[in-house]
């Protein structure tokens, strides 16, 4: 039988890679590898900044979105890839210090990160914080 090629994941609008709704590392993953240009790099990071500060953390995609949550305390955060940045949301983001700039929702708050602009330091803070809080949905 010859070998299947696997097929690179579609971009939808701006860039976002469409990923099948899944549990797990491995889907996070496949959106990551699937995200264009620089933003890769930017999801690299974040990725890996949750990982580093939110033992036990939970991951999965949903919506064409990474989620990152606990067991039990549901999602505290999500990214996803637009044209020209990639938009990182705190679920609780209300209750966070500093409260980050963007957003209207209820509860929820977000920030745009741009290919030279992720502050590692100040996203960490947020991270842990918003891994104290309870989260949306089921994790």
């Amino acid at each position: 039988m010859a070998a299947r090629k696997s097929k690179k994941p579609v971009l939808l609008t701006g860039g976002n890679p469409r990923i099948a709704k899944a549990d797990g590392d491995a889907p996070v993953r496949a959106y990551i590898a699937a995200m264009p240009g620089w933003k890769r790099e930017v999801g690299r990071r974040l990725d890996a900044l949750v990982t580093r500060n939110v033992p036990g953390v939970r991951k999965a995609v949903k919506w064409n979105s990474p989620f990152y949550g606990l067991e039990g305390q549901g999602w505290f955060l999500g990214f996803h890839t637009f044209t020209k940045y990639v938009k990182v949301s705190f679920f609780a983001g209300t209750s966070l210090r500093p409260v980050p700039g963007g957003g209207t929702g209820k509860d929820a708050r977000w920030i745009d990160i741009h290919e030279d602009d992720l502050d590692e330091v100040q996203m960490a803070k947020w991270i842990r914080q918003a891994a104290h809080l309870p989260g949306w949905g089921k994790s």
